[in-house]
């Protein structure tokens, strides 16, 4: 399938795979989940982590295991967007006496063929395929009889196309290096729950071809839990729940000093027009915190961080003001009660700050007090949350069902999956169900396990 698709349609394709709304990071691809038993369980895995697909969910469940486990996944991704993308995962972890558990798995996402375009809808230049793809190396150990911790060392590469967009020269390719680190408790504070945490893609920002324009990587904090609700010989069902919360702090264009625009000066606090920077030479313009700080600021950006926000409308402009227009009924040309882009009147005739001065847009969207409206229910609308139930009768099969909610990202797919057992051998199947039309809906994963 030959398509017609921009280097930032690809991108978002890979975050609406794992349902992150936020366009605010690089490398999105790395948060794709693996694994058929976790798709059949709303996604939540990392109080579990218990095979070799641990690599990824979390590092510290492979200091619990022993032996040798290969695992591998394939999945046609976004089935409801395109008929040539498709998601492999391979994964091994083996066991060293009085070292702990190495392992790893590598990644590959393909995003299919494409069709390059120039400048005019009749400049055909030929066709590009574009591809995802990550090599990881993970450690896991015990650090008591029911602790362990773990470590992940990663390389990605992102391969969307091998030249730039109109006058931009070099590739639009990535090569990237991060880590991630993981912590599994087993019977913390009750002998029937354990407790997990990680933290990934810790790393240098992503940039393709512009060093300028690099996005952080999607670092990633997971709390999960599981509890064991029944723990006999022949049956077990345990209630798993994992929460997830992006690292990353990104702020729009706003006016961080209230003098009613957006930049102006540059980063010495002089005049310039096009400055990005206010008089104190705080960065104003649409940007991302440096991950050292991002780890503080990523919990408050969404509301106690920032000032009005200079908003865009459907066509993306924005006019580096805060507010100067305002609207009343008499105004109301179309009579919908709303205010409309060709509604507006102007109040040039007295400065920001004033108590004329106009709250709105020329669009008719509130700009004025705007930094006033955040609170911490926008932090928690960010949240993802993944929900699972996982039922096994002996030590054969497995009976799965979960749900994986994502308010921000408008993701709220119910889950169910099947697990089979046969000596060293393993068959696990997957199925996110949701709206007619979703992405994600009818995504069926596939997977198999070998231990020797």
């Amino acid at each position: 399938m030959k398509r017609f698709i921009t280097t930032a349609f690809l991108i978002t394709l890979t975050i609406t795979g794992h349902g992150f709304a936020q366009s605010e990071a690089g490398a999105i691809f790395l948060l794709i989940s693996p694994g058929a038993r976790a798709g059949g369980m709303g996604e939540a895995q990392i109080a579990i982590a218990d095979d070799a697909y641990a690599s990824y969910w979390n590092p510290a469940g492979l200091g619990f295991l022993k032996g040798t486990e290969i695992a591998m996944m394939h999945v046609n991704w976004l089935p409801n967007l395109a008929d040539d993308l498709y998601y492999d995962f391979l994964a091994f972890r083996r066991h060293v006496p009085h070292l702990g558990t190495l392992g790893g798995h590598i990644i590959y996402l393909n995003l299919g063929e494409q069709i390059r375009m120039g400048d005019h809808p009749d400049d055909y230049q030929g066709v590009f395929t574009s591809f995802m793809m990550a090599s990881t190396i993970s450690y896991g150990a015990m650090l008591s009889s029911n602790s362990a911790f773990g470590l992940n060392a990663k390389i990605s590469y992102q391969h969307l196309t091998e030249f730039g967009a109109g006058a931009e020269e070099g590739k639009g390719t990535s090569i990237d290096f991060g880590f991630d680190l993981g912590y599994l408790h087993k019977e913390f504070l009750l002998s029937r729950l354990d407790v997990a945490a990680t933290v990934t893609n810790i790393g240098p920002k992503v940039a393709f071809i512009d060093p300028a324009q690099a996005d952080p990587q999607p670092t990633n904090l997971t709390l999960g839990f599981n509890y064991h609700l029944i723990d006999s010989e022949y049956n077990r069902l345990n209630l798993v729940y994992d929460v997830n919360k992006m690292l990353v702090a990104s702020y729009p264009d706003m006016d961080w000093d209230g003098d009613g625009y957006v930049g102006r000066y540059d980063e010495e606090g002089h005049s310039d027009p096009d400055g990005e920077y206010n008089k104190d030479g705080k960065k104003e313009i649409a940007h991302t915190d440096p991950i050292y700080f991002a780890i503080f600021t990523s919990w408050v950006d969404d509301w106690i961080l920032g000032g009005d926000q200079d908003l865009a409308p459907s066509d993306g402009k924005k006019d580096g003001m805060i507010g100067g227009y305002e609207w009343d009924a008499a105004n109301d040309i179309d009579g919908d009660g709303e205010p409309d882009e060709n509604e507006m009147v102007r109040t040039d005739h007295v400065e920001p700050g004033d108590s004329d001065w106009g709250r709105y847009n020329a669009y008719g969207d509130i700009e004025v007090g705007s930094g006033d409206k955040r609170s911490i229910k926008n932090e928690l609308d960010k949240l993802i949350h993944n929900f699972g139930i996982e039922y096994w009768y002996s030590k054969y099969f497995a009976l799965r069902t979960g749900f994986y909610y994502d308010k921000t990202g408008k993701i709220a797919n119910p889950t169910i999956g099947v697990g089979l057992r046969f000596g060293e051998y393993g068959f696990d199947f997957g199925y996110t169900s949701g709206e007619v039309g979703h992405p994600l809906t009818n995504t069926m994963r596939f997977s198999l396990n070998w231990q020797f």
